[in-house]
């Protein structure tokens, strides 16, 4: 088995190391209010003799730990005391993804980590390995991959009935090709060809395990690229993308200078009737202090999202190699990784208001299992480019047609209505309660939020649509965020038709459609809302019966050899 670099071997004992430097730390404090007497004579010896013992498991765990690439699977073998050992058949690998912080590209080593599809976690994780090494397994066992796919194939075709196997594929009008921007031409979403552009699978075999393919890359995995995210992008898109996640970060700087945020927020306020001090004060500048350090809260968490979305996106690249799609990432830590095409579930189109009035839009794909972007299968393929670019390089993608979307009933605008009725009087009885207790006392004022209700409500409902193509269903809906999702039928998992207690009085009903990608708090199942029951039961026999077709079609293709992939 081959071994990792011999930088783990450091980066293993010190972490260990100082684990055990604190645990008897630990312990001897925690046993000192019971024995007393130990506390000085243990720590002294207790500590340097942890550090030690840390030391010297963290030189064996690198020592044991193996890796190695066979034929049929990627075995990986760690464990000092308990031994663990995993066999990763290649038809289970979804993505073999490189990661890379500042001080690791300064060495020139990287982490791998190796994902199957349906699992939540990483399967296997080589932390560190020598950049070139890296590059040579995500090549190597990518290239194994398609090759278990192909045989797969060559299987079925042998075992197709004979009567299809006679057919000529040619004849078949819905089997097509593996649809692909031709080379020489400008690809979807601004995309280029570059067919002198290679990825790491043509590296120098030199210094090789005899044990590893030595083949070079076959022309299927000659990377073309297909898109390159532009400064003025790459700033549009880190201007108007929120992440309230950044927030975290403003509480870890509160956390170790509370005293200065605080004082920065109180000399903030006093301009505009804040308290001088937290001791001195009435209700009405406390207030003012919990306003504008709100805002500042907000701003500062705008500016780090700013930040972080540059330093994640920066010189975004995207290319196919084969069947994948992979991607070049990152500032301060570099990301490399791919999407396998035959694992993209859906394709969805987001833009937020400030987006939609530059004329920009952004493209996301979903994947089965594995994501890395948001521990779920929510992956960006396009951050952010112009409306037009982002609808070709989808319609290419999915081969989707031109949509002419449905709207709801419009009994849901009304519905929406009463629904942020509620919740501005929701608001005009908090303001009158604080009127009680604070100094407010136009608390009536508040009611200008019922203004809001009819703008708010007709946005909703007009943002709202489906359209049932013959090949797609496709599912738009968010004003804040708005999602445009693509679902080919065969990727349909379950179509269910929920209605609440109010859908049953106004007689709607929504629809939701499940694929097998996984699902956060950030992405959902995509859902037809409020639209007349009659309705839904149309679009969910309609979904189940090009579903069973779409089924067919392509077990027809398989057995015949043709590719009709979703890419």
């Amino acid at each position: 088995m081959n071994r990792l670099h011999p930088f783990s071997a450091v980066t293993y004992s010190l972490r260990y190391a100082f684990l055990g430097l604190w645990l008897p730390l630990f312990l001897v404090g925690a046993l000192a209010s019971v024995f007393e007497p130990i506390q000085g004579s243990w720590t002294v010896v207790a500590a340097p003799l942890g550090f030690l013992l840390g030391l010297s498991y963290g030189v064996a765990y690198y020592y044991r730990f193996g890796y190695q690439i066979t034929e049929d699977t990627v075995d990986v073998a760690s464990g000092v005391f308990a031994r663990r050992s995993r066999e990763i058949p290649y038809g289970r690998i979804q993505n073999v993804d490189i990661r890379q912080g500042v001080v690791q590209r300064l060495l020139g080593v990287a982490v791998v980590s190796i994902e199957t599809a349906g699992g939540g976690t990483t399967e296997a994780t080589l932390s560190v390995v020598g950049e070139d090494e890296a590059d040579r397994l995500q090549a190597e066992i990518r290239r194994r991959t398609a090759g278990v796919k192909e045989r797969r194939q060559e299987q079925d075709r042998e075992h197709a009935p004979e009567s299809d196997a006679n057919v000529d594929p040619e004849s078949q009008p819905d089997a097509e090709p593996d649809r692909q921007p031709a080379a020489g031409t400008d690809g979807p979403a601004g995309a280029e060809t570059d067919p002198d552009a290679v990825t790491a699978d043509s590296s120098s075999d030199a210094g090789r395990p005899t044990s590893e393919s030595t083949a070079r890359p076959s022309p299927q995995q000659r990377r073309r690229r297909l898109f390159e995210l532009a400064d003025t992008e790459l700033l549009l898109y880190a201007f108007t993308t929120f992440r309230p996640a950044a927030g975290a970060a403003g509480l870890f700087l509160f956390f170790f200078a509370t005293d200065a945020v605080l004082e920065a927020f109180l000399a903030a306020a006093a301009p505009f009737g804040g308290p001088q001090d937290l001791a001195s004060g009435d209700a009405g500048s406390y207030g003012i202090l919990t306003i504008v350090s709100g805002l500042i809260s907000v701003g500062v968490t705008y500016l780090l999202s700013v930040a972080y979305t540059f330093a994640m996106y920066y010189d975004f690249q995207l290319g196919r190699i084969g069947d994948d799609f992979v991607y070049d990432r990152g500032l301060l830590q570099r990301y490399s990784g791919s999407i396998p095409a035959e694992k993209v579930q859906s394709v969805t189109v987001t833009d937020n208001p400030l987006q939609r009035l530059l004329g920009y839009a952004g493209l996301w794909v979903e994947t089965a299992g594995y994501g890395p972007d948001s521990d779920a299968g929510s992956q960006s393929a396009v951050p952010l480019a112009a409306r037009d670019r982002i609808y070709t390089f989808a319609e290419n993608l999915t081969g989707v047609e031109t949509p002419s979307f449905e709207s709801p009933s419009p009994i849901a605008r009304r519905r929406y209505a009463v629904r942020y009725s509620l919740l501005a009087a929701a608001i005009v009885a908090v303001a009158f309660g604080l009127s009680y207790a604070t100094p407010l006392e136009r608390w009536y004022l508040a009611a200008v939020v019922f203004v809001a209700v009819p703008p708010a409500a007709h946005l909703r409902y007009t943002h709202l649509g489906y359209f049932v193509g013959d090949d797609h269903l496709v599912i738009r809906s968010g004003f804040w965020r708005r999602r445009t999702t693509v679902i080919p039928y065969y990727r349909i998992q379950t179509v269910s038709t929920r209605r609440s207690i109010f859908q049953r009085r106004l007689g709607l009903a929504s629809l939701v459609v499940d694929t097998a990608s996984s699902r956060s708090f950030v992405w959902s199942s995509s859902t037809i809302y409020d639209i007349a029951l009659e309705d839904a039961r149309d679009v969910h026999g309609a979904s189940r019966d090009h579903l069973q077709t779409a089924l067919r079609e392509r077990k027809a293709a398989d057995d015949l050899g043709v590719s009709v992939d979703f890419t």
